[in-house]
């Protein structure tokens, strides 16, 4: 059977439909990731039991396979009277698995600011919540970005697995159009390019806020990041 495209015209507007989908679930997820992730990631330096909790929370959901926590979220819940859509249980379900792996990324940013960086701003008299603010998370987040970048593109490649609480995002509607068309082949290859357009995406926002905060330091010619 000759590879025909055009068998796909007619559902051409679902498929992207399908994509934007993808999209905008995964937007919510890296965004709840990332904001998840630096606060768990701050508390995880700080010691104490917001350093222990955080530390329990990471090992919960790193160590359990994403698939079994979107089953609990859209599946489990339910039994005890919590009710999630699958659009707000994926985009939930995204931000608790990469929190958890960008806070060890986060982690490791603020544990390698030179602590001489920290004791010169506590010296000029700032706050230790200013110093934070401030000095630590920016620099943290410049030697971070890149590593999340990493585990964005990921969250994206797990979304596929959102088709199967019956979320219509580009995975579940590919399997229905090729269900219709008998045309598995062409389908699928629309689906090839359209994650690797999503992931590529990413990259390029990763790309282009990397060189945003790492932009003093290019224009001082040092190259240092």
């Amino acid at each position: 059977m000759p590879f025909d495209l055009t068998v796909l015209l007619p559902h051409l507007d679902a498929l992207l439909a399908g994509a934007l989908l993808t999209a905008e679930v995964c937007a919510l997820g890296i965004l709840g990731a990332f904001a998840l992730g630096t606060g768990l990631g701050t508390a995880a330096t700080a010691g104490g039991w917001p350093g222990r909790l955080a530390r329990l929370y990471v090992d919960v959901f790193r160590n359990v396979p994403f698939v079994v926590q979107v089953f609990f979220l859209y599946y489990g819940l339910p039994e005890v009277g919590v009710y999630i859509d699958a659009f707000w249980t994926g985009a939930l379900a995204l931000t608790l698995v990469g929190g958890a792996y960008a806070s060890d990324v986060v982690r490791s940013g603020v544990l390698a600011v030179e602590p001489g960086v920290v004791e010169a701003a506590r010296v000029s008299g700032l706050t230790r919540l200013d110093v934070f603010r401030r000095i630590v998370l920016p620099i943290a987040l410049r030697t971070a970005i890149q590593p999340l970048g990493s585990i964005f593109v990921n969250m994206v490649l797990s979304s596929s697995i959102l088709s199967m609480i019956t979320l219509d995002e580009v995975t579940g509607m590919a399997k229905g159009v090729a269900a219709q068309t008998y045309r598995p082949f062409e389908v699928y290859a629309f689906l090839l390019v359209a994650y690797a357009g999503l992931t590529y995406a990413v990259s390029l926002g990763i790309g282009a806020l990397h060189r945003h905060l790492n932009r003093h330091m290019v224009a001082g010619g040092g190259g240092r990041a």
